[in-house]
């Protein structure tokens, strides 16, 4: 039989001992660091920080420009805001310049066709009046002339009924000495 394994038979740390490869006394964590320093010598050598900073100036530089022209867009637009605001306030102000004038205009047009409407109204009343009045006069100048016309016959026939040819003699004779009178 063999004898019993336990934890001590097995393991022996000086019977392990790892060999790690080394060349010339650098390990391969060596070798790695070794050609980092070799990779950025050649970077350096070769000028790839000018280059980075020439890509970060550039990159900067067209950053810059975009913030520019973003501040002199930003800049325009407000303006133009600025621009349309001022013009709708002047616009409104027109607007309500127009609109008071307007009112204004049919204020004075409606006070001079009230006035002109009772000027109409007061000649036409006037009108009115005299052609009643001459209406009046027209039958008046009427009823007299048919007054007198039949005046004028009744005489006539008074007169015809009245006086005969031996009276006009006599009348004649009296209205021809009362005319000589008269003349002088």
């Amino acid at each position: 039989m063999t004898a019993p394994l336990n934890a001590t038979t097995l393991v022996q740390p000086e019977a392990i001992e790892h060999g790690e490869m080394a060349f010339l006394g650098i390990n391969a964590g060596g070798f790695v660091a070794l050609s980092m320093l070799v990779v950025i010598a050649i970077l350096i050598w070769k000028g790839a920080p000018k280059a980075i900073g020439r890509a970060l100036d550039n990159k900067i530089a067209t950053i810059r420009q975009q913030l520019d022209e973003a501040s002199r867009l930003r800049a325009e637009a407000e303006a133009l805001r600025a621009e349309y605001q001022a013009k709708a306030a002047a616009a409104q102000g027109e607007a309500d310049q127009i609109i008071a004038h307007a009112r204004a205009e049919a204020d004075v047009i409606l006070a001079d066709a009230r006035e002109h409407t009772a000027s109409l109204i007061e000649r036409r009343s006037r009108m009115a009046e005299d052609k009643i009045a001459a209406a009046e006069r027209t039958a008046i100048a009427e009823v007299r002339a048919k007054a007198a016309d039949a005046a004028a016959r009744a005489a006539a026939t008074l007169i015809a009924s009245r006086l005969d040819a031996a009276s006009d003699k006599g009348l004649v004779d009296r209205t021809i000495a009362n005319l000589g009178q008269r003349v002088n």
